[in-house]
């Protein structure tokens, strides 16, 4: 007789990117781990999940296709490193007592990463889990987008690819035309996407495109619930 064990429950760290998305798809299909809330950084200021200036109602509506509940982890737009941390650290604090021992993260291959968030997580008594480290980029790029994946550029960094690579949508067509040393998957920073549309939402999400600025050196483009035809406010980019 097979012994059908409980899943062990686990957060998941939320972006609104592809990398996230892909995460929770990883783990939605394994037998290990529940995922009971998605956590994410949100700007209170400017109500944009920080980094990648998406809008925090596009967040909601994510949420709700997807699910899962969310909890939103508010911080300042002037944000030191230390307020980010005490931050993080009472969130988890809280789901750690409540008996969740496990973070699932995103991340591909950047070590320093993956050590600076098992190194506060052990502090806490907790676990992380990388569902997809060091996937080979290029052709986890492509299985996002063959598995019905749908995501936007939200930020670019102009330092590494052009103007108009923001807004664009995360394709077939925008890998082939990425330049030489840019990861296809935007490990390195640059570029930051939203997902709207996959296998794992009910619904896809409908969107369409705002204005594109610049903001302390990086290029965000807006995005706004299809419905919502009012005019974009500018995206700032605020720091983690």
């Amino acid at each position: 007789m097979k012994v059908i064990r409980p899943k062990t429950s686990a957060v998941l760290s939320w972006s609104s990117g592809k990398d996230s998305a892909y995460a929770l798809y990883s783990i939605l299909g394994r037998s290990d781990f529940e995922v009971v809330s998605l956590l994410t950084t949100v700007t209170d200021d400017y109500h944009r999940i920080s980094m990648h200036g998406v809008r925090e109602a596009l967040l909601d509506l994510q949420a709700e296709a997807i699910g899962i509940p969310l909890e939103k982890i508010r911080i300042p737009r002037v944000c030191s490193n230390e307020i980010y941390e005490e931050k993080m650290a009472a969130s988890l604090a809280v789901w750690k007592n409540s008996g969740v021992r496990h973070v699932i993260f995103g991340d591909l291959f950047l070590e320093d990463l993956r050590k600076y968030r098992e190194a506060k997580l052990a502090l806490l008594g907790m676990e992380g889990v990388f569902p997809l480290w060091t996937r080979e980029t290029g052709r986890l790029a492509r299985q996002m987008i063959q598995q019905g994946f749908e995501a936007r550029l939200t930020c670019i960094d102009p330092k590494k690819l052009s103007k108009d690579f923001s807004g664009r949508a995360f394709d077939e067509s925008l890998l082939a035309d990425l330049p030489h040393g840019v990861d296809p998957c935007g490990e390195n920073g640059e570029f930051h996407t939203f997902t709207f549309g996959g296998p794992i939402f009910k619904k896809k999400i409908p969107i369409c495109r705002g204005e594109t600025v610049e903001r302390e050196g990086f290029i965000f483009t807006d995005f706004i619930e299809r419905r919502d035809l009012s005019t974009p406010v500018p995206v700032v980019r605020t720091a983690l």
